[in-house]
């Protein structure tokens, strides 16, 4: 039964004196036992779901109740309610205990016995045990019907044992459950634990502490592959599970088993959603005419993609530097996160990989605007900083939303070069998009093969460099200053200290070293292409 039920129990008058502030989430904590302790270290009676009733015979004075309620707080009771006979009153000492601890504290009237409270509390659960067969059949039944839905399966954890359980990613990600999803880096803390004790093949559950609170994970079954553990789903329970009663446990691996079938549902649309990302591609890339890729693509997209009834305005993401599997998954978590790059779920993604990169085709809504390319840089460092080695790098390429099938290969080959002015980049995790391809002029050099670059550069700044190697000069130092300053003779003068006249002498002798007039805007971009090129 519900703690909100036997608070509302008039001829018990109960009366709670922590936990009001916290709201539903108290008054809906379930009550499986009722018992009477006045130990002063109760932990090896308790197992979880207990509304414990004490008359505070271990109680002496204040400093007591601290370490009593820690034990129970950390056993996961219920509730505790304390009696009022033996004290006149509930101490301050226990309600301060109580609000440090999180534990809802009840106040049992000297007129209420504690025989009483059990009595009400066994009738109503023999009464629900009597009636429960047929609901909780009606609940398979439902989640059965919609096993594509985990929210509704943990409802039956909800109902039948009072827990707010959640299903997480890999990386953390909440997929179902419990509202607000927990803090990111109690998430990160929770991904990480999971995954090297599945690396190291230890047996679930899963236990860990963070900031003083149990949890156990269990993984939810699903599909194997080489980047599986990274498309993993875990359930999160805020409490040691190895301490359940068996018929509790028994209860959650069941749940466990419909949480896999919601799992497999997904994987299967996810299935295909890379199959119409892996046709599209191959028609993209084909050798067929461009008048016929729109035909082709609008036929592939109606067949995969239920309810679509022309072809979906999408975006390209491509990016390479870590293994392609993984990394599409990882776009994947990365894109989907709340408040993220883009507002599109899972099933907005349809993502496959070609060679050793990843490709994603992001179905865009109307009327987003497409994938913020900073805010994704952000959630993919974020997501690869468990992953990368000091001397990896990941980079991203993102293309314009296309609405026109016929313009997607010119999409398509944005995204990619994107990519390689990504490559570029200094950061380790990169994604750069169509802005950063028309900024500047100068951000077309990644574009231009390695070789070329080299080449360009040394035919304009090799004349300098065996000048200055051969006269102890600084010609090309004077240059890059001279373009660092727009060509502004005063501000490069005052930057190398040297008087106007000097530097006039200076740009001559480079004009005649390297037979060019600086004086051009032609020359001068010339000059600034080779110095960032070599």
């Amino acid at each position: 039964m519900r703690l909100r039920e036997l608070l509302d129990t008039d001829e018990l008058g109960l009366l709670l004196l922590v936990g009001a502030d916290a709201g539903d989430e108290v008054l809906d904590r379930a009550v499986r036992a009722v018992p009477v302790i006045d130990l002063a270290d109760p932990g090896r009676f308790l197992s979880g779901g207990e509304l414990v009733l004490t008359g505070l015979a271990w109680w002496r004075g204040d400093g007591d109740a601290e370490p009593f309620v820690r034990v129970l707080a950390r056993a996961g009771v219920t509730a505790l309610a304390a009696g009022e006979v033996e004290h006149r009153l509930v101490p301050h000492d226990l309600v301060r205990a109580c609000r440090r601890h999180g534990l809802p504290l009840v106040a049992v009237p000297p007129e209420t016995s504690f025989s009483a409270v059990t009595e009400h509390v066994l009738r109503r659960l023999h009464r629900r045990e009597v009636g429960s067969l047929a609901a909780v059949v009606e609940r398979h039944r439902r989640l059965l019907a919609d096993r594509a839905a985990p929210d509704s399966v943990l409802e039956l954890l909800r109902h039948s044992l009072g827990l707010h359980v959640r299903v997480l990613s890999s990386t953390g990600r909440r997929i179902a459950g419990a509202h607000p999803p927990p803090h990111p880096r109690t998430a990160a803390a929770l991904a990480a634990r999971y995954l090297a004790a599945r690396r190291a093949g230890e047996r679930a559950p899963h236990r860990v502490t963070v900031g003083e609170r149990p949890y156990s994970l269990l993984p939810v079954a699903g599909p194997a592959g080489p980047a599986s553990e990274l498309g993993d789903w875990l359930v999160v329970v805020e409490a040691d599970v190895s301490r359940w009663p068996a018929a509790d446990a028994e209860l959650l691996d069941r749940v466990g088993e419909l949480l896999g079938d919601a799992r497999r549902a997904h994987e299967e649309a996810k299935a295909a959603l890379r199959d119409l990302a892996g046709r599209s591609l191959e028609l993209v890339r084909g050798d067929g005419p461009a008048e016929e890729i729109p035909v082709r693509l609008r036929s592939t997209a109606q067949s995969v993609v239920s309810g679509v009834a022309h072809w979906p305005r999408c975006q390209y993401v491509v990016a390479d530097g870590a293994p392609a599997g993984a990394l599409r998954v990882l776009l994947e978590e990365a894109l989907v996160e709340p408040d993220g790059p883009v507002p599109v779920s899972p099933l907005d993604i349809a993502a496959t990989v070609e060679g050793e990169r990843a490709v994603l085709m992001v179905l865009m809504p109307e009327p987003a605007p497409g994938v913020d390319c900073a805010a994704l840089q952000r959630r993919l460092a974020a997501a690869l900083s468990r992953w990368l080695g000091p001397a990896e790098a990941v980079s991203a390429g993102v293309s314009s939303p296309v609405g026109d099938p016929g313009n997607a290969r010119r999409a398509l080959d944005e995204a990619h070069n994107a990519l390689r002015v990504a490559r570029e980049a200094p950061e380790r995790v990169a994604v750069r998009g169509p802005g950063d391809l028309t900024a500047h002029i100068l951000s077309l050099l990644p574009l231009i093969p390695a070789d070329a670059r080299r080449a360009f550069a040394a035919r304009h700044l090799g004349p300098l460099r065996d000048h200055d190697r051969l006269h102890r000069t600084d010609l090309l130092g004077t240059l890059e200053a001279f373009l660092a300053c727009d060509a502004s003779w005063t501000r490069t003068a005052a930057r190398l200290h040297l008087h106007v006249n000097s530097l006039r002498h200076r740009i001559t002798r480079i004009e005649r070293v390297t037979g060019t007039d600086l004086t051009r805007l032609e020359t001068r971009l010339d000059f600034l292409a080779a110095l960032r090129a070599g």
